[in-house]
């Protein structure tokens, strides 16, 4: 079983208004599972599996059906339109979805060969396995930048201070953070910039030995230069974790993805290799929204 853990303070944002243009409807038709072997050499290990997921909030019907797997050590990426249903679907991963008042969910969602939606199986613990960053970089601002990475640790009861700042520098080091806050970790995490409060984020995460990184547009809120950085760090971080990242950003879900969802109206219209889906997608309505005509 998961291990316990105290309630996530995380709360869940609203879904983005979709655009004015709207997109073409989608075909109530649920994809077929694809196999994760033939796209990654027979080597690829499913880390996550998704099957007939269904999300409400109240009698509103947000997700519809969906079917896909998250490969283990790769980047998955969450692309399509504002008011698709990406967020709520990366939220129902590590069940943020059901924080929300109303909110309801049906389906299943296997993490390691254990459903996580099962009755007996604390959504808290599951939180802390499959780690969530959000848009807006959330570091606790009166807090040092030592005390943000080590508040996780704290709750957990864990009282050594050396195993604490073993931890803390481990987790700064893997986000790529330590070496410019290695001097200043007495500073708030407040004092840094956005790019660095967001890798701090990340560093938060891992100091809770999450196994899962769940990137809610990270980059969204960042200038050009930290979003490099973000996105070098998915690849060292890819290597210890499994990565799911939601982002409007065609060019960025190419860069960093070995695998892309493609959501619309609530639904999963095609995923699959990225380098296919962005040079020969299955479906036309994929060609359209990656070149522009709608979205």
């Amino acid at each position: 079983m998961l291990p316990e853990e105290p309630v996530s303070t995380d709360t869940m944002e609203k879904e983005a208004k979709q655009k004015t243009v709207a997109p073409p409807m989608v075909t109530a038709r649920a994809p077929q599972l694809p196999d994760l072997g033939q796209a990654g050499g027979g080597k690829d290990q499913v880390k996550i599996q998704v099957t007939g997921l269904n999300a409400w909030f109240g009698e509103k019907q947000v997700l519809h059906d969906v079917n896909f797997m998250v490969a283990e050590h790769q980047v998955t990426a969450m692309i399509g339109p504002s008011g698709c249903g990406k967020s709520t679907l990366i939220r129902c991963l590590n069940r943020m979805h059901e924080t929300v008042s109303g909110a309801e969910l049906k389906g299943s969602i296997m993490y390691e060969n254990q459903e996580i939606l099962a009755p007996d199986v604390d959504p808290v613990a599951v939180r802390r396995r499959i780690g969530m960053v959000f848009q807006k970089p959330t570091p606790f601002p009166t807090l040092t930048i030592f005390e943000n990475v080590a508040v996780g640790m704290r709750l957990h009861g864990v009282r050594d201070q050396k195993l604490v700042a073993a931890t803390v520098e481990r987790s700064l080091r893997g986000a790529a953070l330590w070496d410019e806050v290695k001097d200043v970790l007495h500073k708030p995490g407040g004092s840094l910039s956005g790019g660095q409060q967001q890798r701090l984020c990340i560093a938060r995460a891992l100091a809770i030995e999450t196994d899962v990184l769940l990137l809610d547009e990270p980059c969204s809120a960042l200038d050009p230069i930290s979003t490099a950085k973000v996105e070098e760090l998915l690849f060292e971080l890819k290597n210890k974790y499994t990565i799911v990242i939601v982002t409007h950003n065609m060019q960025q879900a190419a860069r960093v993805s070995e695998r892309t969802v493609f959501m619309l109206n609530g639904k999963l219209v095609e995923y699959g290799p990225t380098d296919k889906m962005f040079t020969a997608p299955d479906n036309r309505l994929t060609e359209d929204y990656i070149t522009g005509r709608f979205g």
